[in-house]
C-alpha cells in the first residue's frame, strides 16, 4: 500500500449533497484521498437503489404478474373468437367444401382419375 491512507468505503451517493465540496459533482474535497475501490464508490458507478426492500419489490412484481394474467385469462372468457370480418368467396364454397355438385373420391375406386378404368375397380360390377 505504500502508506497511502485509505479511507472508509463510502459511497458518494450518501454524501452530504448540499455540504461544501470542492469538487460538488463527486462530492469530495481537493486532495481527499480516495478509496482503492473508487470506481465502485463514485458517483458515476450504479445508484444503490435503496426505495424499498428486494422482498416488497418481489411482492409488487407478482401482483404485477398477476394482474396481467387475470386481465388476459378475463379477456379469453369474454373475448367472441371469430374474425373482425368473416370471408367471403364468389359463389360460396359449397362444391369445394362436399356439397351437391361434388365428387366423391372413394380410396377403393379412384373415379376420378381418367386413366384407369372404373372396371379395374375391386368393387366395381
Amino acid at each position: 500500500n505504500g502508506g497511502y491512507i485509505n479511507p472508509p468505503p463510502q459511497k458518494r451517493q450518501f454524501r452530504d449533497p448540499y455540504a461544501d465540496w470542492w469538487d460538488k459533482q463527486e462530492r469530495r474535497n481537493y486532495g481527499e484521498p480516495v478509496h482503492e475501490d473508487h470506481d465502485i464508490l463514485g458517483m458515476f458507478s450504479p445508484e444503490e437503489y435503496t426505495h424499498f426492500k428486494p422482498g416488497w419489490g418481489l411482492f409488487l412484481l407478482g401482483c404485477s404478474a398477476a394482474t396481467v394474467l387475470a386481465l388476459c385469462g378475463v379477456v379469453g372468457l369474454m373475448y367472441p373468437d371469430k374474425p373482425s370480418a368473416p370471408r367471403t368467396f364468389p359463389g360460396g364454397l359449397d362444391r369445394e367444401l362436399g356439397g351437391e355438385g361434388t365428387i366423391l373420391v372413394s380410396l377403393e375406386c379412384p373415379q376420378w382419375n381418367q386413366w384407369v378404368k372404373t372396371d379395374q375397380c375391386s368393387g366395381a360390377k
